[in-house]
C-alpha cells in the first residue's frame, strides 16, 4: 500500500485542532502533582467507550506486571499475538487508554493484543518500565508462546520501550519476535532531535519542552545516551523486520529516520513510512482520520508477511 501523497480533509482539521488547542497547553504542561493526575485521568477516559460486540478482554499477570488482553471478534492466538507497549512519555497512558486502539489492532491482525501496565515515572523511574517489558516478554516465552509468534509494537515512548526490549533480548541472548512495529517512536531521550525538528516545522501536538520534562521524570540525571536507554546506537544485528510509521508534522520525525538508518545499516528489513499531514501517533485517531485506518491495515499486512 502506498502512503497518500496529501493529507485528507479530516487530517487537516485534526492538525488544526491540535495546533490551536493542544500544543499551547503542551508547552505549559508540568507533568507533576495535580496536573499529572488529571492528564492520566483524561488519557484513560479513552477506554470508557463501549467495545464492539464480540470483543473479549481479561486481565493477566506476568511476573509482577499486570496488564490486559484484548481479543477482537475473529482473532485467535493460533495466528500469534501482539505485545503492544503504550505511549505517554513514560508518565501517563495505560491499558485503559489504549484499549480501543488494541481492539482495532486485534481485529486487523487477527491476533490477541496484550497491553502491559508497566510502571510509570516519576513514581517509578528508569529502569522500571524497561524491566517490566522484558519481564513480560520472558514470561510469555516461559508460558509456551514461541517468539516467532510474537509481534512487538509500541507508540511514542512505547516505541522506545520496544526498541529497548529488542536490544535487551540481544544482550541476554533471548529469541527475537517475528516483527517489530514503531508508531511515532520517541527514541532520542535527550530531546535534541525533537528540538531541532520543531525549529524546522512546529509540531502541532508534541512540545519538545514536554519531552524534556518527561525525560527528567523517567531518567532523572542519567545519561540518555548510555548503553541501555541509547537505543538509536544499539547493535541492531539480528533484530526482526521492522515497520516505522510517523507523521511528517512530528518533531519526532528525525527519531524515526535515525532508527530506519540504523536498521538498514545492520541489514535489517525496514520500512519507514512518512505520512503527510499526520499528527503524533495518528493511528490512534483512526476513528477520525482515514489515514489512521489505512496505517493499521498496513501494519496487519506487514506482520503477516
Amino acid at each position: 500500500m502506498d502512503v497518500p501523497a496529501t493529507a485528507s480533509v479530516q487530517s487537516a482539521r485534526l492538525e488544526h485542532f491540535f495546533a490551536t488547542r493542544v500544543r499551547p497547553a503542551a508547552d505549559r504542561w508540568a507533568f507533576g502533582g495535580v496536573q499529572l493526575r488529571m492528564l492520566r485521568r483524561v488519557a484513560d477516559s479513552g477506554g470508557l467507550r463501549r467495545l464492539p460486540r464480540g470483543t473479549r478482554t481479561w486481565t493477566a499477570r506476568y511476573g509482577d506486571v499486570r496488564g490486559v488482553w484484548v481479543r477482537a471478534k475473529g482473532a485467535s492466538v493460533a495466528n500469534g499475538i501482539v505485545l503492544h507497549l503504550h505511549g505517554g512519555g513514560f508518565v501517563f497512558g495505560s491499558s485503559r487508554s489504549h484499549r480501543g486502539f488494541a481492539v482495532i489492532l486485534s481485529r486487523r491482525t487477527k491476533r490477541p493484543v496484550f497491553l502491559p501496565d508497566y510502571r510509570r515515572a516519576p513514581e517509578h523511574p528508569y529502569p522500571a518500565a524497561a524491566d517490566d517489558c522484558l519481564e513480560v516478554y520472558r514470561q510469555l516465552l516461559d508460558r509456551g508462546i514461541p517468539a516467532d509468534r510474537i509481534v512487538v509494537s509500541g507508540d511514542s515512548a512505547g516505541g522506545h520501550l520496544a526498541a529497548c526490549l529488542l536490544a535487551d533480548l540481544k544482550r541476554h541472548g533471548l529469541p527475537m519476535p517475528s516483527h517489530a512495529v514503531f508508531l511515532s517512536p520517541w527514541l532520542d531521550l535527550s530531546g535534541e532531535l525533537a528540538q531541532g525538528r520543531d525549529l524546522v516545522r512546529r509540531d502541532p501536538f508534541v512540545a519538545p519542552s514536554a519531552i524534556l520534562k518527561c525525560r527528567r521524570a523517567y531518567l532523572g540525571d542519567r545519561d540518555p545516551r548510555a548503553e541501555r536507554p541509547g537505543v538509536l546506537t544499539a547493535d541492531k544485528s539480528g533484530w526482526p523486520p521492522s515497520l516505522i510509521q510517523v507523521g511528517d508534522t512530528e518533531c519526532l520525525l528525525d527519531d524515526a529516520r535515525r532508527l530506519a538508518a540504523s536498521l538498514r545499516g545492520a541489514e535489517i528489513r525496514c520500512e519507514l513510512q512518512e505520512w503527510p499531514g499526520q499528527v503524533h501517533v495518528f493511528p490512534l485517531f483512526s476513528n477520525v482520520v482515514p489515514e489512521g485506518r489505512q496505517a493499521i491495515r498496513y501494519v496487519a499486512d506487514f506482520v503477516s508477511s
